[in-house]
């Protein structure tokens, strides 16, 4: 085991479309969290265009670790280690950050250490959790937990155990198709909203009947053995699936005869991309419709979630991923959780999308173990997380 002598570990997260870095002490404390935004550069594209994302970082990297030490209140000696993520994401996006931080990990003498991505966003909940034992605020959380994570690009359900200074994972769900995230942007844009879609959908949600549309979700069907890296067989985890929802939007707006609303909508808020803007530019059938898409969205990662968390008598709920910071979902998730007595923890909304005290946080237990990177690390867009599931869902 190693001997720290800071506890400081800097962060580097780069797998989409934020440049980030962070100063994060024994995993628990954030001294910094920087995040240089990309939206208004995907904005006029309604989606992350992978070329651009990459120039941006190129751009991004330096003077964001640079503000990170800074508001810090250290400087490159003082770290123990060098955190970066390297997969899964776009290819180009991660080895800016690989790069950057080989580079510096080489140059200080420092150790590199590897985060997967959804692991950085499982241990977001984790970093938030530790601050509120640590104040006293809140119990530790029981495990095994069950941990979704939700987001732009990814809808997976891990079995997550705790042995003293390590963490197991085993992934029990994945989405078959669209990411729930992926959905969201995708409808906001169908509807002539912007980028990204799940803050406009979670934000016009309140003015419409979510009862209004009834939406619904055909069975995912397994299908033969069919190993994958991104979480086993189909035959024994928990499915989800959004491109068919994402259609049945498209459809609603083309029988409603809804094109030349959308369009007034999209060139309105191109001028004034406001709520307010949005509200007024949303008459009553586009709300419903809102609202609707949303209810229909949260309804079903709840339902499948908490029915995962009882056949695999998990003992807490992770809920984590841009996704988590949807207000319906958090409303909904902790209502039903309160019901069953089953604890749950969200990340804070500054954690819940990418950052890199997430990255941090998961290379403090990485480091107590020597797990440490090579000099040869390079970008795994398709890393995946964690066991697959080999068995039934229910191990009873």
């Amino acid at each position: 085991m190693s001997n720290p002598s800071t506890g400081l570990i800097l962060g580097i997260e780069s797998s989409c479309d934020e440049t980030a870095a962070a100063v994060v002490r024994r995993g628990s404390e954030v001294l910094s969290n920087v995040v240089a935004s990309q939206i208004a550069t995907h904005s006029p594209y309604g989606g992350v265009v992978p070329e651009l994302a990459s120039r941006e970082h190129l751009r991004n990297i330096v003077p964001v670790v640079r503000t990170a030490l800074r508001e810090a209140n250290i400087s490159l000696v003082d770290l123990d280690a060098i955190a970066v993520t390297n997969g899964p994401g776009l290819a180009g996006a991660l080895l800016v950050g690989i790069s950057y931080a080989k580079t510096l990990a080489y140059a200080l003498g420092k150790p590199l250490i590897a985060v997967n991505h959804l692991e950085g966003h499982i241990h977001a909940v984790l970093l938030e959790q530790a601050q509120l034992t640590t104040n006293s605020e809140a119990d530790p959380l029981p495990f095994p937990a069950l941990a979704l994570v939700v987001s732009g690009g990814h809808t997976h359900l891990y079995l997550v155990h705790r042995h003293r200074d390590t963490w197991t994972y085993r992934n029990v769900g994945h989405t078959v198709d669209d990411a729930a995230g992926e959905a969201f942007d995708k409808v906001a844009k169908l509807l002539g909203l912007g980028y990204p879609g799940g803050p406009w959908i979670d934000a016009l949600a309140p003015h419409g009947d979510p009862t209004a549309v009834p939406f619904s979700f055909a069975q995912v069907k397994p299908k033969a053995h069919r190993p994958g890296r991104g979480g086993g067989t189909d035959a024994t985890s928990t499915l989800f699936s959004f491109s068919g929802i994402k259609t049945a939007v498209l459809r609603y707006t083309q029988v409603h005869e809804m094109a030349a609303r959308i369009q007034t909508r999209r060139i309105g808020l191109a001028i004034d991309p406001s709520l307010a803007k949005a509200v007024a530019l949303s008459d009553e059938q586009t709300l419903n419709l809102v609202a609707s898409f949303q209810r229909a969205v949260v309804d079903d990662l709840r339902r499948k979630t908490f029915r995962a968390a009882e056949a695999l008598g998990a003992a807490s709920l992770l809920i984590s991923g841009g996704v988590a910071a949807n207000r319906e979902l958090r409303v909904r998730f902790t209502a039903e959780a309160v019901d069953r007595g089953l604890p749950i923890a969200f990340p804070k909304m500054s954690l819940a999308t990418d950052n890199a005290a997430m990255i941090a946080a998961a290379a403090w237990p990485k480091f107590l173990i020597n797990d440490f990177a090579s000099q040869t690390l390079t970008a795994d867009p398709s890393l995946p997380l964690g066991k697959a599931a080999s068995g039934p869902l229910n191990p009873l």
